[in-house]
């Protein structure tokens, strides 16, 4: 009765590890097809805001090209590749609310991970 057991155990890992690496292949292939994004957005993006300045950090990246970027004290903002940087609530519009990824990168308030 014991290998009985055992053998269904051992069944039962096995299709469950065949399974999960079945699962883990597919997102895997669909990311290497997909330019890296991190190669696309800042990592920081630097604001000022009532006369304090603020660090934002790259928090997510939607399946839609939206980079959303958070400061420490609860305020954010998002921005697309081709669009303009807007606040997220009611805190924001400081001096990085209406520029561009360019527009920022050349006024020193984007900053690249360099690899």
């Amino acid at each position: 009765m014991r290998y009985l057991s055992r053998q269904r155990s051992n069944a039962a890992i096995t299709t469950c590890v065949a399974g999960l690496l079945s699962l883990a292949t597919f997102p895997l292939a669909a990311v290497q097809a997909q330019d890296d994004p991190f190669k696309q957005f800042p990592l920081v993006i630097q604001c000022k805001h009532n006369e304090t300045y603020h660090t934002f950090y790259l928090s997510r990246i939607s399946q839609d090209g939206t980079a959303t970027y958070q400061a420490s004290e609860r305020i954010a903002g998002t921005i697309t590749l081709d669009g303009k940087a807007k606040a997220i609530g009611d805190e924001g519009g400081g001096t990085c609310v209406g520029k561009t990824l360019a527009e920022l990168r050349a006024s020193h308030q984007a900053y690249d991970l360099k690899r």
